[in-house]
Parts: C-alpha cells; sequence; structure tokens
C-alpha cells in the first residue's frame, strides 16, 4: 500500500508540471489568448480547476494500478540469460544487481530514469517454465516483446 501511494504522489507532481508546462508554453507562444493573469483568475474561479483537479487527482490515483504489469516468456532464466540481457540493453535498461532467484534492471541514464519517473525497476524471476518480468508497463512491453523474439530464435536455431 505504501508503494501504491508513493507512485500515485510521483504521478501527480507529474501531472501538474506538465500542465504548468503547457500553460506556460502557451502564454510565452501567444497561443493563449488571455495574459498570464486571466488565465491564473479563470483558472481558479471558475469549473475548469474542478475538473482538471479532479483529473489529474483521478489518473494519479489510478496510475500504479494500470502503470505496472508481470509479463511472462516462456524460458529458463539460466539458460537465457545472454538472451534476457540482450532484450533489456535494447530497451535502455542496465543490470543493476542479482540475488539468488531475481536479476534487477534500472533505466541506462539519468533521462530514461526521469521519464519513467524513477519508477525503472524491472524484476526478472523463474517462474515454473516460465521468465517473470514485474515492473512499469512500458518497460516490461518492450523488454518482453524483444525477449520472447530472442528466446524463439534462439528455440529454432537449436532444433534445425
Amino acid at each position: 500500500m505504501k508503494r501504491y501511494l508513493l507512485r500515485s504522489v510521483k504521478y501527480f507532481a507529474a501531472l501538474c508540471v506538465l500542465c504548468i508546462v503547457l500553460m506556460g508554453a502557451m502564454l510565452l507562444t501567444g497561443t493563449s489568448q488571455l495574459t498570464p493573469r486571466e488565465t491564473l483568475y479563470l483558472l481558479f474561479h471558475s469549473d475548469r480547476f474542478v475538473v482538471l483537479g479532479i483529473a489529474i487527482v483521478a489518473l494519479a490515483a489510478t496510475y500504479p494500478r494500470f502503470g505496472f504489469m508481470t509479463r511472462r516468456v516462456e524460458g529458463n532464466v539460466e539458460r537465457h540469460r545472454t538472451q534476457i540481457e540482450t532484450a533489456f540493453r535494447q530497451a535502455g535498461f542496465r543490470l543493476v544487481g542479482e540475488a539468488e532467484d531475481e536479476l534487477r534492471f534500472r533505466g541506462d541514464g539519468f533521462l530514461k530514469r526521469l521519464l519513467l519517473l524513477f519508477e525503472d525497476e524491472i524484476r526478472v524471476r523463474q517462474y515454473g517454465q516460465w521468465i517473470e518480468l514485474e515492473g512499469i508497463r512500458r518497460g516490461v512491453a518492450r523488454v518482453a516483446y524483444r525477449l520472447e523474439g530472442y528466446v524463439e530464435m534462439i528455440e529454432r536455431d537449436e532444433n534445425e
């Protein structure tokens, strides 16, 4: 629950920054027909602020639910270790730690980590006959897609 709340707060802050940046960009480029003072007045004295606030809170509250996932790829962590590391490297992640039963990857570089709100850790472990990837949806989906292809290619080459 603590992790869920922390992720929601991070996403709420990111959405607020995004709104401020968008409003600032509109004012700087002249695409807004209002002055900065009129914009702030309308924002805080109209229903727009309430609707925008509700939308931001709702998105932030539900983000941890749909922003993270677990995906399984048929394979073996030990046997397909090279393919796992290659798939992560191609997706912009690097190995940061490993335990007896788990590999941990993080975004490779500050910008990648920032874009993922520092929620960039993806855990890899063996789950029966599956390689299980758990973490942020964007990262897991990209890596799983690549990893499936790499594992299928290895299996096909070994069967020939």
